[in-house]
């Protein structure tokens, strides 16, 4: 089995998601969406931001690997009443059943990011995007003291084994020399890329960071594997102190629900 596929099947990424609601909102609505304009959104989860999209009046496909997204993805869209937004199956680094040129603007919020073989992700996004149309990804930077999930991830991988020869971090999407590297493999000049940091805020009004530290431990794929790599180790409890520390340290909610905002790095380009 594909194992980036295992990994973001192996949780329920909706649980999560339940904190991205409001930020995904936000950020579809900074994405100059007009009536009729044709989006992919890849990397989509359920549609945190896909369904933002189609409700501006965007005509949304949303694509991910996980088969149980897909699917809350499109009951969301039906209760929604957005027959302008739906949702399929696919790999960010082969986008077989979609034909060149066909979005304005096609959109990854911390989902391609995540997919094996980089290089091949950029060409694919280009390839289907329309000339003159866009790309935009939010992606995490490595290392940002300020970024929820990049410590979320370096603290679990202190707890996990080496990862296998030849793997490429996902947090080299959050670094501007490889952003411009694969999108020049890709036929686009470095001129037509463009960075600027964003924020990113997962929110609860009545839950608590160990909450969301729990949801990530029982839901979170990347996480979920981090724990059980830590308990194979005898190692678990230290690793769920470590992240609920980090979490209470980064929270700004004064009363004890989440706020949490996390630094991502917003690439755009133009095709």
């Amino acid at each position: 089995m594909n194992a980036n596929k295992a990994l973001w099947e192996k949780g329920n990424f909706s649980e999560i998601a339940a904190y991205m609601r409001d930020s995904g909102r936000e950020v579809a609505n900074s994405l100059g969406i007009t009536p009729g304009m044709k989006v992919l959104e890849l990397g989509c989860g359920d549609g945190t931001t896909a369904l933002p999209l189609a409700e501006l009046g965007a005509d949304v496909l949303g694509v991910d690997i996980a088969s149980n997204l897909v699917a809350a993805g499109n009951a969301r869209a039906t209760a929604a009443g957005l027959a302008n937004a739906r949702f399929q199956e696919g790999d960010a680094r082969d986008l077989r059943d979609l034909e060149d040129d066909s979005f304005d603007l096609v959109h990854s919020c911390f989902g391609a990011m995540f997919a094996p073989d980089p290089f091949d992700v950029a060409k694919e996004m280009v390839r289907v995007t329309k000339p003159g149309g866009r790309i935009i990804m939010g992606n995490w930077i490595p290392g940002d003291q300020t970024s929820f999930v990049s410590l979320l991830l370096q603290i679990g991988s202190a707890y996990s084994p080496p990862p296998p020869e030849g793997f490429v971090s996902p947090m080299t999407w959050g670094v501007e020399s490889h952003i411009i590297d694969r999108f020049e493999a890709a036929g686009i000049p470095a001129e037509n890329i463009s960075t600027e940091k964003g924020v990113f805020t997962f929110k609860s009004e009545d839950k608590s960071p160990a909450d969301f530290i729990e949801a990530m431990r029982t839901w979170y794929g990347p996480t979920m594997n981090a724990y059980e790599a830590a308990r194979n180790q005898g190692k678990e409890d230290a690793l769920h102190a470590e992240l609920i520390e980090m979490a209470n340290a980064q929270n700004r909610s004064p009363n004890g629900s989440t706020s949490i905002p996390a630094t991502y790095l917003k690439v755009t380009v133009r095709v």
